[in-house]
């Protein structure tokens, strides 16, 4: 009954604009697990190659080096919360290229006007952190996960259900069509529940286009200044989990289908029990890491990232698959909220639009593997490694199916070195 009574207690925090952001993050996983675990099966279907996949993978973050900038500019001086609503929005719109892509280059359109969509994440993750109260940012964070992963945990599955049901080609059109009603509900809900974290002036009218993009420009280095070591560190973090991501993320379903040789089914249920484990890790995951020390969580979340990803390589069937996937699960429930929670700890509330802009929220999927980069943490001084990490997936790839591997024990490694050189627990921690 104590136990119940603590959770109880710790998680009585979770209303208002935390219980929108969760259902908006709950509902928008769903769907988008569905689409992302096989878009690469979409991309062949319609006459794509390894290449191409690579190439389409690496517009989404091109559009970053824009619009990250200058909303996270906007996050600090204008509504946030209409910023977050009118990028959903924008974003159904874009699923129509998808839906009636009738080759691999109007998917590729849809992926670089997706990719402009980016104006959410600094205003999301400012009312995010400025939502949470310090001593429950882990396990706010791991809640908001584990609910999300919860729901979300059948959605591969469902997934291959769909397109074993209407072929890869079909299958992926009708998912790419519920994502796309999945934004309009997600615009709708934000606009009309989400409340501002920040008094904005209203007789202050927002400059023109090119003074932003100027200001928020030129303000780079002093905002780069002003950042702690264990800021910038944190940020190498998470920059070489992007990179990871963008080499490895859209061949895992290949590697698994094409050179282990699993069928559609057998991954999507690979995925639905690694769900299943990181569902059950990741609340306790986020006390332990508000208790005890977010720092030591995130170290043996790299560690463990470092011991099974790269794995695969010797991996010969399903369960060798299965034993990586669940490391996979392992790690990324400690890092998330580890990550996440550093990150709120370490940066002013004032800043924090500017800041999550340029380097994003803290976190970064692990072991991402449905295509993308595992945003929404990415911020734009990340956007031109990613952009060559894609591309340069795809064709490490084509050369040999393990080198996106061996690529991604490289980054794990330095991930491990930052967090035990530089990264250390804050001594005044952020509001």
């Amino acid at each position: 009954m104590s136990l119940i009574r603590e959770l109880r207690d710790r998680l009585g925090f979770m209303k208002g604009n935390l219980t929108i952001l969760t259902i908006r993050q709950v509902v928008g996983m769903f769907f988008r697990r569905m689409v992302l675990s096989y878009a690469s099966l979409f991309i062949i279907a319609v006459g794509g190659n390894s290449s191409q996949i690579g190439i389409i993978n690496s517009l989404m973050p091109l559009a970053g080096l824009l619009m990250f900038p200058i909303s996270g500019y906007l996050a600090d001086r204008t509504s946030r919360v209409k910023l977050i609503a009118l990028a959903d929005l924008l974003s159904a719109v874009t699923m129509l290229c998808y839906v009636f892509a009738p080759s691999w280059e109007w998917i590729a359109l849809g992926a670089l006007l997706q990719g402009f969509m980016v104006f959410s994440f600094p205003p999301t993750s400012a009312i995010l952190a400025d939502s949470l109260d310090p001593k429950n940012r882990g396990v706010g964070i791991a809640l908001m996960n584990t609910l999300a992963n919860a729901v979300a945990m059948f959605s591969p599955y469902i997934a291959a259900i769909v397109i074993q049901i209407y072929s890869d080609n079909m299958g992926m059109r009708i998912l790419y069509g519920l994502l796309g009603l999945q934004f309009v509900f997600s615009a709708v809900l934000v606009y009309r529940k989400l409340e501002e974290t920040t008094h904005k002036d209203s007789n202050n009218p927002i400059p023109k286009f090119s003074s932003i993009l100027r200001e928020s420009y030129s303000g780079i280095p002093e905002l780069w200044k002003n950042m702690s070591r264990s800021v910038k560190a944190l940020g190498l973090v998470v920059l070489m989990g992007f990179i990871a991501n963008g080499v490895t993320s859209p061949f895992w379903v290949l590697y698994a289908t094409e050179v282990i040789g699993l069928s559609n089914m057998e991954w999507g249920l690979i995925l639905l029990f690694e769900s299943i484990l990181k569902v059950v890790l990741t609340v306790p995951a986020g006390i332990i890491s508000d208790r005890y020390s977010r720092t030591k969580t995130l170290l043996v979340a790299v560690t463990v990232s470092f011991i099974s990803l790269p794995a695969l390589i010797f991996a010969t069937g399903f369960t060798g698959v299965l034993l990586v996937r669940l490391g996979a699960a392992l790690a990324g429930a400690m890092f998330m909220p580890a990550s996440t929670a550093l990150m709120a700890d370490y940066v002013p509330r004032s800043l924090r639009g500017r800041v999550m802009a340029a380097i994003g929220r803290g976190s970064v999927m692990i072991g991402a593997a449905g295509g993308g980069t595992g945003g929404p943490g990415m911020g734009y001084l990340f956007t031109i490694p990613v952009i060559i990490s894609s591309l340069a997936g795809g064709v490490f790839y084509a050369l040999n199916p393990n080198y996106p591997w061996i690529i991604l024990a490289v980054t794990c490694l330095i991930q491990i070195l930052a967090v035990i050189l530089f990264i250390k627990e804050p001594k005044n921690i952020e509001i």
